[in-house]
């Protein structure tokens, strides 16, 4: 269970970064229903800490409550300055005593930095992939998603994708109601997932009319159906390229991802706050059979539908999170390796904030 949160600030850190860390997983939400982290903010070296933007914040508690947390977040920072030692220590301790470790940007430097990248997938704010590529060859980064989930281990994006990859975090321990508690509270979506383009296109449409909003609202209300590519191309009077093409120009994911991410995100609801059979969720929400369900559960959320209402579900005994709006996690999982404790490590200047 999620409980332990702690996050470590860096000399030259990125105050919205950091206050990412802090907005989600700082504030009490109990009376809205949600959760309440016992949460701290540690440092190495005690004290003022400058931030990139130039002013300091006070960081008065050193790093031994990282010793049994659940989570240790990395804010992104400006690098070309040296990481230390202990920071590296606490990251490879948590990483080996199975927490959780979560990066937003360039935080996924220090990650590198500690050796717990290697051999698994991971990434940073898509300026920064290559240097993160170059500097750490024995990570794969994927330079166009919101965020990585690999082992325990997540790396965000840059700026707002650390709300969707701690949110991430949150949904996987806590469930998808939890999660869309703290989303609704920060106003922002809680249905990003991973897979998601960092980049998008059009994010603003020049006209109204060129908005998608009119066909993924049908599509949500008709999630039931056998929905097909050529049929939402016809209904938005596109050919079946120009829709594709346009619908991931603006929303950053193709139509059947689009899809197939909804579907998951109503069926994880249905599992937490009804007892109806998997049958008639998967008609309900699609997938047609219970078979198919199962498929996009384990491919997507390493789960399956009965462990996922057996650990979330409304006769659990944790907190309930229900009333809310659905949400759900995302992104592959790849087998670590082991990687050997590197020395004392500067993370390369390269411009990453």
């Amino acid at each position: 269970m999620l409980k332990k949160i702690v996050c470590v600030a860096i000399p030259g850190m990125a105050p919205f970064e950091f206050g990412v860390i802090c907005e989600v997983f700082g504030i009490d939400r109990s009376e809205h229903g949600g959760p309440a982290f016992d949460f701290h903010v540690v440092t190495a070296v005690p004290g003022a800490l400058r931030t990139k933007i130039g002013f300091d914040i006070v960081v008065r508690d050193d790093l031994a409550a990282a010793s049994d947390a659940d989570l240790i977040a990395i804010p992104a920072y400006e690098a070309g300055s040296e990481i230390h030692p202990d920071v590296l220590r606490v990251v490879r301790e948590a990483e080996r005593r199975g927490a959780w470790v979560l990066s937003v940007c360039s935080g996924a430097f220090i990650l590198g930095a500690a050796g717990i990248l290697d051999g698994r997938r991971s990434t940073t704010h898509w300026m920064y992939a290559e240097a993160l590529a170059l500097a750490y060859p024995n990570t794969t980064v994927d330079p166009d998603v919101l965020f990585v989930e690999d082992d325990h281990v997540v790396t965000g994006a840059g700026t707002a994708a650390g709300i969707d990859a701690a949110l991430h975090v949150v949904r996987r321990e806590l469930g998808a109601a939890a999660a869309n508690v703290i989303a609704r509270r920060m106003v922002v979506p809680p249905q990003r997932d991973g897979g998601q383009s960092q980049f998008i296109q059009a994010p603003i449409p020049e006209q109204r009319s060129d908005s998608f909003a009119t066909i993924t609202d049908w599509m949500l209300q008709s999630l039931d159906q056998d929905l097909t590519v050529d049929q939402l191309a016809r209904r938005a009077l596109m050919s079946p390229r120009t829709f594709a093409r346009r619908f991931r120009a603006e929303l950053g994911t193709t139509p059947t991802a689009w899809l197939n991410r909804q579907r998951l995100i109503l069926a994880q609801q249905l599992l937490e706050e009804t007892d109806e059979t998997l049958d008639l969720i998967a008609a309900q929400t699609g997938f047609g059979a219970a078979s198919v369900m199962r498929h996009h559960f384990v491919r997507s959320l390493q789960t399956t539908p009965t462990a996922y209402r057996r650990t979330f579900g409304r006769r659990r005994t944790a907190p309930d999170y229900a009333g809310t709006v659905p949400g759900g996690p995302d992104y592959g999982v790849v087998a670590r390796k082991t990687s050997p404790e590197p020395a004392k490590v500067s993370v390369p200047s390269s411009g990453v904030m």
